[in-house]
């Protein structure tokens, strides 16, 4: 993205300091603390009891020991430390990038690699970047930085990629670039510099107990999983980089993706998150091409799609939508309770003129009609999404014209970010740059706005009873830290559960007394 920011903030994030996982979101030692984090991201809010502020652009970075960590803990392969070289991973970026990490390392994995859960403990280190802003764009050069200093073998794969000069210039010692989604050429790399085991010389190595799950090994905890389903965008927004580091769209076969999601459901997987660059333009590449899955012919189609996953009986949350009109049939789909009723639109804005300007798609619909639309078919519907301030050009008529449509809408779910400059955007030589000053005002307006709409929003929900999945467990405080159908995982909010007792787990579905709301998160009982 060209001019989007550095900071962004989502008004429904996460729990209170004391509750938030010491895995959030942020890998590089460099990048603040949690702490740092909220007073740079929301200086409107000086309470540091105030919840810390997920990241709008929904990072998901993982360091090497996290990546150990989940793999360990779900990977099925084994094999004995000693006949295995480690590699060691960094992942950065959006879940469209974890994704490709997961898919790297369980390649790497079926291939006789274990996992390292530092850097003394690798014999190579994959670094998978970010380049979507600038701020990433300097995590990701300083993470491939660490990781020479404290290891010294490092293959860089990545949306950063495709900036090889950039990153050998800086960092000559790398072994290897590779550009994003390049899984074969990672693999080829890492056995080019640690060549691959010998498994059939282990005496250990029995294939019949070794095997990798049909679902592969993935980087979320076992109860949920990312699903892509498409690769690309054919939009060119003027803020944005991603067609040139990611290509145009490319869609997955639909047999292919229903084979992946009954895998991950075979997995014990309760909760299918749906990701690509832009999911409502899922199968136009293939013409939507018709595939034959479980003895049925299915359009590889958006709609088709979610039929489908709805078949599973499982979760299913849907990101990265557009507001096309066709959209409206999804919709229909959770009114009748086949999807789980939450989308996740990038809007970015609401004066016509600066969504012209960004070349946005759909910059002409009325989505306040399009919304109300939606509430109609579905009542319960959570619409969650992103907001760019400060765009070259952007007047305080405009500014006020996308507070206006907020204060109509009353979105669930809200994250915002300054315009900033990424390198190869067309929106850098756009005239009237907007100030710093005045576009860091104008972010910390909208959101205290937003901020009033979810406390106003989270407060209608108390009394009502909601089915939530538990996340983790706080032991101490006997406490079970969950989502609703409303909470995306790492961005949005939680559903804190007092009082439970020892039979609730991790992954479970507990039916919830909502008694207290707070502005980003609800409080809630269980009777077992």
């Amino acid at each position: 993205m060209s001019k989007t920011s550095t900071e962004s903030v989502n008004t429904t994030a996460a729990a209170p300091l004391s509750a938030v996982k010491d895995t959030a979101t942020i890998f590089n030692p460099a990048a603040p603390t949690i702490v740092q984090a909220q007073s740079q991201a929301d200086v409107s809010q000086t309470d540091t009891k105030q919840p810390y502020h997920h990241k709008a652009n929904h990072n998901q970075n993982r360091s090497v020991a996290q990546s150990s960590d989940v793999t360990t803990a779900n990977a099925t392969a084994t094999m004995p430390v000693s006949a295995a070289p480690k590699i060691g991973f960094v992942s950065l970026g959006c879940p469209k990038a974890l994704v490709d990490s997961e898919r790297i390392i369980t390649e790497l994995s079926r291939d006789g690699y274990q996992v390292a859960s530092d850097y003394d403990g690798a014999d190579l280190v994959v670094v998978n970047t970010c380049g979507f802003i600038e701020s990433a764009v300097q995590e990701s050069l300083d993470a491939i930085g660490e990781a020479i200093s404290k290891n010294g073998k490092v293959i860089v794969t990545g949306c950063l990629g495709k900036e090889a000069d950039k990153i050998r210039e800086m960092h000559p010692a790398v072994l290897a670039v590779t550009g994003a989604h390049a899984y074969d050429e990672v693999i080829t790399a890492v056995a080019q510099h640690v060549p691959k085991p010998n498994r059939s010389q282990d005496a250990n190595y029995d294939p019949k107990i070794d095997l990798i799950n049909e679902a592969g090994i993935k980087l979320t905890p076992s109860h949920y999983a990312y699903l892509k389903i498409s690769e690309g965008c054919n939009h060119r927004c003027t803020f944005c980089i991603i067609p040139s580091l990611r290509g145009d769209l490319v869609s997955r076969p639909i047999d292919n993706v229903m084979n992946e999601a009954l895998a991950l459901k075979k997995a014990a997987v309760k909760e299918l998150l749906i990701i690509s660059q832009d999911t409502s333009a899922y199968g136009l590449d293939l013409k939507y091409k018709t595939s034959f899955w479980n003895g049925m012919p299915l359009k590889s189609k958006f709609y088709d799609l979610c039929q489908a996953l709805n078949d599973l009986g499982i979760w299913v949350r849907l990101h990265y939508v557009y507001p096309y009109p066709h959209v409206d049939k999804v919709v229909e789909l959770m009114g009748e309770k086949k999807l789980l009723p939450y989308l996740d639109i990038p809007f970015q804005h609401a004066s016509h003129r600066i969504l012209k300007a960004m070349k946005r798609p759909a910059h002409s619909e009325n989505t306040l009609a399009r919304i109300k639309a939606w509430r109609d078919i579905c009542p319960d519907i959570v619409i969650r999404s992103t907001f760019v301030v400060g765009f070259p050009g952007e007047t305080e008529e405009d500014f006020q014209c996308l507070l206006d449509w907020l204060v109509e809408a009353r979105l669930d779910r809200v994250g915002a970010f300054t315009y900033s400059e990424v390198e190869g955007a067309v929106a850098n030589d756009l005239p009237d740059h907007v100030p710093e000053d005045v576009k860091q005002s104008r972010y910390e307006r909208l959101m205290a706005l937003q901020q009033d709409i979810s406390a106003q929003k989270l407060q209608e929900k108390v009394g009502k009873t909601l089915t939530v999945l538990v996340d983790e467990i706080d032991s101490d405080e006997n406490i079970a830290i969950c989502r609703s159908y409303a909470d995306a995982p790492e961005i949005d909010g939680h559903v804190y559960v007092d009082d439970i007792n020892a039979q609730v787990k991790v992954g479970q579905f507990l039916t919830v007394t909502i008694d207290d709301a707070s502005e980003y998160d609800l409080f809630a009982s269980y009777q077992g």
